[in-house]
């Protein structure tokens, strides 16, 4: 945890939710919002899908969903399980029978709308599946394939034909006597999707699923993902969250940490304050927090660092961080330790210090709560 203290102002409250369980993950209620993101390679290649599922465990997501439309995919998901170090959502969107193979498969979630499955009685057939495997639901509605009675009704994709669409959805569940479900209505229009969470927040308290489906590309997904969905997350509306991008899964996942980590909501890994530099710079601020970024990828544990070119902003950026270096001096610069002015460092040697007492840092905090974890398990004599 950061030395700092926790300010009233900056305190968003969450709105109540219902829990549910995706494996081992709790969603809703007062547990941490989910980072989500979703495999791309094809899900009959068990080896390819597992790798990238390491890859983005390694980056932190909680959950990742893979797609299930064939019988093959359904087959390779008891491989895919068992290798995973996650919980996985199964993506099903038409054939019932998949919902139940996923389900039997160990799938901890299954993505699918029950009106899109054919009858009651099928969809009778996959809550029994998912009920007797202890496998939850998402709900996913998106504004690209509303059922056509709710277009002819609304004239177009709108929030209120969003929400009808989950809400009916949710009811054949609930008739069904299963409430372990979250929604999504997801959307490429930023308004549309925001406006759509919004009044399904106040009709229902199902956890929620966010997501700006179709985003785009790394950098106009994330801007576009950011925008909407934080006014969500800073409205308290959100239990898990996917951003969807044109990029490898684990940069989603890289993009959702940072979106938590902006709004006080998750604190994995290292969040650097860094100036956009200027001519007052003292070193190389751009490339030194580009280095940083690769260097420290790896740590996990809570840590702040300020990198800050010079004394205008830098001791006061540096007071409110665990860590921080403040350029300004002839080829060197402060270190800041707890907010405090501790040494000077030169600028040739800063990256590999900063790196070191940053792994330090994190090691003892590690060690710290791993200890204040077995103690919590020690049962009372």
């Amino acid at each position: 945890m950061s030395h700092n203290p926790i300010r009233p102002w900056r305190n968003i409250e969450r709105r109540k939710s219902r829990q549910v369980r995706v494996g081992s993950v709790l969603v809703g209620g007062d547990a941490p919002i989910a980072v989500q993101t979703m495999t791309n390679a094809p899900t009959e290649d068990a080896a390819a899908t597992i790798a990238q599922i390491l890859r983005c465990a390694e980056a932190g997501a909680d959950i990742v969903r893979v797609s299930c439309p064939t019988e093959e995919s359904t087959k390779a998901m008891r491989e895919i399980v068992k290798a995973s170090p996650v919980p996985l959502v199964a993506d099903i969107h038409f054939h019932y029978k998949r919902g139940i193979e996923a389900a039997d498969a160990g799938a901890a979630c299954l993505r699918i709308n029950p009106g899109n499955i054919g009858s009651h009685a099928r969809v009778k057939e996959v809550v029994a599946a998912a009920r007797a495997n202890g496998c939850s639901m998402r709900i996913g509605v998106n504004g690209g394939s509303l059922e056509r009675h709710l277009l002819e009704k609304y004239g177009e994709p709108c929030p209120e034909a969003m929400v009808e669409s989950a809400l009916d959805h949710a009811r054949i569940l609930d008739d069904l006597g299963f409430h372990e479900y979250k929604i999504s209505v997801k959307a490429s229009d930023m308004f549309l999707t925001v406006a759509a969470y919004q009044a399904l927040a106040e009709a229902t308290d199902a956890p929620l699923h966010l997501g700006i489906t179709e985003a785009g590309g790394l950098r106009t997904g994330t801007v576009k993902s950011s925008i909407g969905m934080g006014t969500l997350l800073w409205a308290g509306i959100g239990d898990t969250i996917r951003v969807s991008l044109s990029a490898e899964p684990e940069e989603e996942v890289k993009v959702g940490f940072e979106m938590l980590k902006s709004l006080g909501l998750r604190t994995r890994g290292v969040n650097i304050v860094a100036c956009p530099s200027c001519a007052r710079q003292g070193f190389d601020v751009i490339r030194t927090v580009e280095t940083l970024e690769k260097r420290l990828a790896h740590i996990s544990e809570p840590i702040s660092l300020s990198i800050i070119g010079c004394v205008v902003n830098g001791p006061g950026e540096a007071s409110l961080t665990d860590l921080g270096f403040t350029g300004g001096g002839k080829e060197s610069g402060k270190m800041f330790v707890n907010g405090r002015a501790d040494h000077n460092v030169s600028n040739a040697d800063m990256v590999e210090h900063i790196v070191k007492l940053v792994e330090d840092k994190a090691a003892r905090l590690k060690a710290a709560r791993e200890a204040e974890t077995e103690t919590q398990e020690v049962p009372a004599e």
